[in-house]
């Protein structure tokens, strides 16, 4: 028998697509193999919709907003009426918050021009969809040959070519293996059955090569060490910045404000905070006149650096006159972003 990473991947769609008929992951928004032997087509607003919402986040996490989102906007031109503010509310806790921003762009877009188009190439002009978007909405939604990498199609190629080159160039012969082998007649469920063999089988830990369809084909495995890769380089500790959040409270209302559209949290409501800055806690600046008192911090990580948030609560009698200021319900918060949400729960302790 040939060594593995000599083997002949050409064989590996024919060995994937009948285990995926069997252990199809039945998720909300997806087409079963079953259903679309008979005819049923993906519906492509919650086929974008599930890939914006599923990445950098978990299925499980995921999976109660896609439910809220497509009983409040059952299509995408019902989203594209939505109020920013009303969407960026319920976006609230998923996080990259500027996918929420390009979600509603795209939605207004694809509405402008009649539906979604169905290339991958158009896909891409599109707000807030990328090569894996793309790749995944034209194959799922419309059956174009399209490959869609994602970090665990990443994982299980990686194995199979036992790749140990510089990471950047070795996802350059991932993607171009997977775009090879997209069957013509389906890749959408070769997609799916890629995403579902990454998630299930070829996890990042202890991958359970003794039930993958194509573990044959593994050089990573006839290695004996598939956890070893994918090989990526070290990751650099991120930088930590410092910031303060303040919680005012006026009988049974609390202070919330609008952050600018642009930048980091743009469009979320928040509880008022100063600017983030590296090197330590800055002075604090409260945004109004009362008996401050600190309780405590809370941590939170984004994609490019990590954050102290030190928190300061008081009471006031009257409301103070605050531009921009927006007075909530105090027992009713609602649709803050998670580091705001972490650091107002601290308040009410």
């Amino acid at each position: 028998m040939a060594p593995a990473k000599h083997r002949d991947l050409n064989i590996l769609p024919g060995k994937l697509l009948p285990w995926f008929e069997r252990h199809a992951r039945d998720l909300p928004w997806r087409t079963l193999p079953a259903d679309r032997a008979v005819g049923e087509r993906p519906d492509p607003y919650r086929v974008w919709l599930c890939e914006i919402m599923m990445q950098q986040t978990t299925i499980p996490h995921g999976t109660p907003y896609f439910h809220a989102f497509t009983e409040r906007w059952p299509n995408v031109e019902a989203l594209a009426a939505a109020k920013d503010e009303d969407v960026m509310s319920a976006w609230a806790g998923l996080g990259y918050y500027a996918r929420a921003r390009n979600l509603l762009k795209c939605a207004r877009e694809v509405t402008a021009r009649g539906g979604f188009p169905e290339t991958e190439a158009e896909l891409r002009k599109l707000p807030g969809i990328g090569p894996y978007t793309a790749g995944a909405i034209a194959a799922i939604a419309f059956d174009q040959k399209a490959a869609a990498v994602d970090g665990n199609v990443d994982r299980v190629f990686a194995r199979l070519l036992a790749l140990k080159g510089e990471w950047a160039a070795e996802k350059k012969v991932i993607a171009e293996t997977v775009r090879a082998l997209v069957p013509e007649d389906r890749p959408g469920e070769f997609a799916e059955a890629l995403m579902d063999l990454g998630a299930t089988v070829c996890k990042p830990t202890k991958p359970n090569c003794l039930i993958c369809p194509v573990s044959d084909l593994c050089a990573a495995r006839a290695e004996g060490e598939p956890e070893r890769y994918p090989i990526k380089p070290a990751k650099v500790a991120k930088p930590v910045r410092y910031g303060t959040a303040y919680v005012l409270r006026v009988k049974d209302q609390v202070l919330l404000v609008r952050r600018p559209d642009k930048g980091l949290l743009g469009g979320m409501l928040a509880l008022p905070t100063e600017d983030w800055v590296e090197g330590g806690f800055a002075e604090t600046r409260p945004p109004a006149t009362a008996e401050w008192e600190d309780i405590g911090e809370v941590r939170h990580v984004f994609t490019h650096f990590a954050l102290r948030f030190r928190v300061m609560r008081a009471e006031a009698a009257r409301k103070p006159k605050i531009p921009g200021a927006i007075w909530t319900n105090a027992n009713a918060v609602e649709g803050l972003p998670s580091v705001f949400e972490k650091a107002y729960k601290l308040a009410l302790k």
